[in-house]
C-alpha cells in the first residue's frame, strides 16, 4: 500500500519487493515490455491504471525502436569487424537496459530520492568511450574475447588475465609453439562446444557454448533457475530503513559498482570495502572509468585473511541496508559470510554472479563478453559469430541490478537477490529488433534505416567523475568509527 509518498509492504513474509504494489508503463515498443516484466518480476501489479487514479508508480520508457536504441546507445558503434560497419546484435539489448533505468529512476523517486543526473541508454558504450576503443571484429573491443568454431557448434572464450595463457597447454592438452590463438581455435574445431566449455571452466578459465541464432538457453543451469535473471528470497523485517540507505559494496570490476553507481547517484551512501591482499582490480586499469563508477564513494580496506578483519566485514554487513557482492558461494562460505543468515537476520542482499547463486554451474566464472555471448548477444558475420557491444553483460547487469535493488529498499522486508548475469542479457535477447539495414550517408557518416525510419549511429560517449575516486582503504577509520563505532 502507499503511506505518505513512500510504498510500504506488510509486515509478512512476501516472494518479491514488490508485491501488490500498482505500477503503470507509460509508452510502447520493446522497451515497454522490457520493464513490465522486470516489474512483474519484482512482484508489481502492471495494469492499466487509469488516469485519475493516482496510487500507482508510473514508469515512462518512451516508445522508441530497439534499433534506435541501440544506434544511440554507442554500442552499435563498437560492434562489427574494423574495416566493416557497424552492426546490430540480437535482440533489443539497448531498449531493456533503457526500460530498467526507468525502473530504477521511478522506484527511487518514490523513495524520495532526486533522479535529475541518472545516464541513459549511452551507458553501454561508457567504457569504450574512456579507453578510445572502436570496432575490433572477431575479437570483443577489449581484445581478450573471441568465439571459435568447434566440431559441433560455437566457444566463446575470454583471457583476460594472464594467467589464462599459462593454463592453456593443459587446456588443449599439448604444447603451444606459435600464437596462443591459433593453437586454441585450432583445438576447438576438433571438441564439441558444451565439453570444451565444460573442460575450460574446470581450469578457471572463463569459457561458454554460444548459440548461433537468438533464443533461451536451454542447459541445466537456465532450467535450474527457471529462466529467471533474478531469485528472489525473502528473509526477516529490515533492521536498517535509512532515508539516505547504506550500500556496502564488496563487488570489482564493471557490473556490482556500476550498480552501486547509479544508486549513489540518488542519494545513497555507498561504502566500498576492498582486500588488502586483493583489491579490485579496476583500480590498476583507466583511472577515467574507476573514477567514473566510484567517485563519491568511501574506501575501507580489511584483511579478510584475519578473524579482526572477518568481524569487521560482519560489522559493516549488519549496519547495512543493502550488500551487494560478486563472489562465487564458496568463496563467502570461505569467510565464514552467511548471506542467506544476513537476511533472515533483515539484511538487503544482492549477489552478481556469471550464472547465479545457485544451479549446476553456480561455481562457473564469467566476464562481460563471455556471458553476453553465451545468452546469444551476438552476430553472424560470414563464417564466424562476433561479440555485440562492449563486455555488454557487465553494464546490463549494473542496470537490471541498481533497479531491484531500488525494489528491496522500498520494501520492509529484507531479500536475497541472486542474479545471474547471463539471463539478465538473454531476457533482452528474447526481444528481436527490427528488420533495418545499415547504409552511409552523403557525409560518410552510418545510419540504420528501417521501413519506418532512419536514425543515425552514435559514436561512444561517456560522462565524467565529478572528482577523483578514493584511494584504497583511504576511508577506513572514518567509516568504521561512524557505522561500527570503538
Amino acid at each position: 500500500m502507499f503511506h505518505g509518498d513512500k510504498v510500504t509492504m506488510a509486515e509478512s513474509a512476501r516472494s518479491a519487493p514488490l508485491a501488490g504494489v500498482p505500477c503503470r508503463v507509460l509508452g510502447g515498443g520493446p522497451a515497454a515490455i522490457h520493464a513490465e516484466r522486470l516489474l512483474t518480476a519484482l512482484g508489481a501489479t502492471v495494469a492499466d491504471v487509469t488516469c485519475d487514479d493516482t496510487r500507482y508508480i508510473a514508469v515512462n520508457v518512451g516508445s522508441s525502436p530497439a534499433v534506435q536504441d541501440w544506434a544511440e546507445s554507442g554500442a552499435m558503434a563498437v560492434t562489427g569487424r574494423t574495416d566493416g560497419p557497424p552492426s546490430v546484435a540480437a535482440g533489443s539489448a539497448a531498449s531493456a537496459t533503457r526500460a530498467w533505468l526507468a525502473v530504477f529512476a521511478a522506484l527511487r523517486e518514490v523513495d524520495g530520492s532526486v533522479c535529475h543526473h541518472l545516464p541513459g541508454v549511452e551507458i553501454l558504450g561508457e567504457r569504450a568511450a574512456l579507453l578510445g576503443r572502436g570496432r575490433n571484429g572477431p575479437w570483443s573491443v577489449g581484445g581478450a574475447f573471441r568465439v571459435l568454431p568447434t566440431a559441433d557448434g560455437y566457444l566463446g572464450v575470454s583471457l583476460p588475465r594472464s594467467d589464462d595463457f599459462v593454463l592453456l597447454p593443459a587446456l588443449i592438452q599439448g604444447e603451444i609453439s606459435g600464437e596462443p590463438w591459433e593453437a586454441l581455435a585450432d583445438w576447438a574445431r576438433t571438441q564439441r562446444a558444451d565439453e570444451a566449455a565444460e573442460r575450460a571452466q574446470l581450469l578457471g578459465i572463463a569459457a561458454a557454448t554460444v548459440p548461433t541464432s537468438p533464443s533461451r538457453p536451454h542447459d541445466e543451469q537456465y532450467r535450474g533457475r527457471h529462466g529467471k535473471a533474478a531469485l528472489l528470497r525473502p528473509g526477516g523485517i529490515r533492521r536498517n530503513r535509512r532515508h539516505q540507505p547504506l550500500i556496502v559494496d564488496f563487488t570489482a570490476l564493471w557490473a556490482g559498482p556500476l550498480c552501486a553507481h547509479l544508486l549513489g547517484l540518488t542519494g545513497a551512501q555507498v561504502v566500498k570495502v576492498e582486500s588488502t591482499q586483493r583489491p579490485d582490480g579496476a583500480r590498476s586499469g583507466p583511472r577515467d572509468f574507476y573514477d567514473l563508477m566510484h567517485s563519491g564513494h568511501s574506501s575501507v580496506a580489511v584483511d579478510f585473511t584475519t578473524t579482526e578483519g572477518i568481524e569487521t566485514l560482519q560489522h559493516l554487513i549488519d549496519a547495512a541496508d543493502l550488500v551487494l557482492e560478486a563472489s562465487r558461494p564458496r568463496a563467502l562460505r570461505t569467510l565464514g559470510i552467511d548471506a542467506e543468515a544476513a537476511v533472515d537476520a533483515g539484511t538487503n542482499w544482492l549477489g552478481i554472479t556469471a550464472y547465479g547463486r545457485c544451479g549446476p554451474w553456480s561455481d562457473r566464472i564469467g566476464f562481460g563478453d563471455d556471458v553476453a555471448a553465451a545468452a546469444g548477444a551476438t552476430f553472424p558475420d560470414g563464417p564466424d559469430i562476433l561479440p555485440g557491444g562492449d563486455a555488454l553483460a557487465d553494464p546490463m547487469t549494473g542496470v537490471y541490478a541498481a533497479a531491484t535493488a531500488a525494489a528491496m529498499l522500498l520494501s520492509d522486508r529484507a531479500f536475497l537477490a541472486d542474479i545471474s548475469m547471463r539471463d539478465v542479457v538473454a531476457s533482452a535477447v528474447e526481444i528481436p529488433a527490427e528488420p533495418h539495414d545499415v547504409v552511409r550517408d552523403s557525409a560518410g557518416r552510418w545510419r540504420v534505416r528501417t521501413p519506418a525510419a532512419e536514425f543515425q549511429v552514435r559514436a561512444p560517449r561517456a560522462r565524467r567523475a565529478s572528482a577523483p575516486a578514493s584511494e584504497l582503504g583511504a576511508d577506513t577509520q572514518e567509516v568504521l568509527a561512524r557505522w561500527i563505532g570503538p
